[in-house]
């Protein structure tokens, strides 16, 4: 019973400490880190993690990629986009390249497009975790309700950095 009680407060708490706080990911093999803010759930998935807003506004994944895997993964990310309703206006994209975030080069493509909710923004952000792994965040967030939360996903996206 003693063993039980253990085994159910150890799961209690890796549930919580994954709804805030500094996540690595895969948790096998880290990779890179990121920081939850206190209400936002994060997950950890077969590639990465899933995050999402406690109001379900803003959802936003990191998939862990090795160089020559890249292209699979991209195309995962978009089939699991328009799996979940999500429409990407291909006229509205946006490029941003040759950018630094903590030390890793990353690039950004942003559209506009719908979902469930009407209209969302998309984004896609490619980093260059280490020679051997790139990171490839997908994001979407409902219109009018992702500006609310800008500040948090400011600096989550800030706190992205490679695991050394």
């Amino acid at each position: 019973m003693k063993r039980l009680l253990i085994a159910a407060a150890a799961a209690i708490l890796s549930f919580t400490a994954a709804q805030a706080g500094e996540m690595k990911f895969p948790s096998d093999a880290p990779v890179a880190s990121i920081t939850l803010p206190e209400s936002w759930i994060g997950k950890e998935t077969d590639t990465g993690i899933e995050v999402s807003s406690e109001d379900d506004a803003i959802y936003f994944f990191i998939d862990v990629a090795d160089v020559k895997s890249t292209d699979a993964v991209i195309t995962d990310a978009i089939k699991f986009l328009s799996d979940n309703g999500v429409t990407i206006d291909p006229a509205s994209l946006k490029e941003s390249k040759d950018q630094k975030l903590n030390g890793m080069d990353i690039a950004f493509l942003e559209w506009n497009g719908t979902d469930k909710d009407g209209p969302a923004s998309i984004g896609m952000a490619i980093a260059a975790a280490s020679a051997e792994n790139l990171l490839v965040l997908t994001y979407w967030g409902t219109k009018g309700d992702e500006e609310k939360h800008a500040v948090e996903l400011g600096t989550m996206i800030d706190s992205l950095k490679p695991v050394k």
